[in-house]
């Protein structure tokens, strides 16, 4: 049986928790006392489980979009509800990766990860179980010792994956995870992420450039339009996973992707 499909939750668990719904949800900034819009009545429901990409132009509000939902900004209208309660600051249920790695460089791969177990009253063993056992889930064994500066970029990343999962979030957003690693690491990246995802099913929102990485992962894809930002097309993914990067399938989906972004 393949690796992936060996970790598959049922379906009960699948449907636990972890359902998003954004209603009319709109922001704007303000330049020198004039609104900026930047988000334009979104409208989404994601499942539990879901994995959903999101594609758009830079500027189309994509990263401003999962900092809301992350509780990072709070000014805005409309409404974003998790499992039908309405979202209010940062919390352990939304977890979210950035680009950049983010851990602390004074501090060993296993002390980063233990970080966001912090404030949880767990017993001390308990904690470092919990370490361990994230540390396995993105395949860093060996390297619990190591400072950031002696992991490579695709090890960072998958150490701040896992410091992002350890708090069991039903929701996690990825905000171009993956954009500033070379083409072999993302590739490889990729595969390891879809494994994990498969493993955990938590509900995962990624922003991202890559059609191709977009199509590889999500059940869904989302395309934004800019100024201000909106969703403008969305597309099932219908095929399983692990996904044939050279599906007849995704590559039809690529080219409707790709007229949606840059036209005819």
């Amino acid at each position: 049986m393949n690796a992936i499909a060996q970790h598959a939750p049922s379906r009960s668990q699948q449907l636990a928790s972890g359902a998003l719904e954004i209603r009319d949800l709109s922001k704007a900034y303000k330049i020198e006392g004039k609104p900026l819009p930047v988000l334009q009545e979104i409208n989404l429901k994601v499942r539990p489980g879901e994995f959903v990409s999101i594609l758009g132009a830079s500027g189309c509000g994509k990263s401003t979009l999962l900092r809301l939902i992350v509780g990072l900004e709070a000014e805005y209208q409309g409404q974003i509800l998790l499992d039908d309660q309405v979202i209010s600051g940062t919390s352990l249920e939304r977890g979210i990766v950035f680009q950049d790695h983010r851990l602390f460089p004074w501090m060993t791969l296993s002390k980063n990860i233990a970080l966001a177990l912090k404030n949880h009253p767990l017993p001390q063993a308990e904690k470092d179980r919990l370490v361990a056992e994230h540390i396995a889930l993105v395949n860093l064994q060996g390297f619990e010792n190591a400072y950031p500066h002696q992991l490579s970029g695709g090890m960072a990343q998958r150490a701040a994956i896992a410091r992002a999962l350890i708090n069991k979030p039903k929701v996690l957003l990825l905000d171009e995870p993956l954009g500033a690693l070379d083409a072999l690491t993302r590739v490889h990246l990729q595969h390891e992420l879809q494994r994990i995802w498969v493993q955990q099913r938590c509900t995962v929102i990624m922003v991202t450039h890559d059609i191709e990485e977009a199509l590889y992962l999500g059940d869904r894809v989302i395309v934004m339009d800019a100024h201000p930002g909106r969703i403008k097309h969305q597309i099932e993914v219908d095929l399983p996973h692990p996904r044939d990067r050279s599906s007849s399938v995704l590559q039809g989906y690529k080219e409707q992707l790709l007229e949606e972004l840059v036209g005819h």
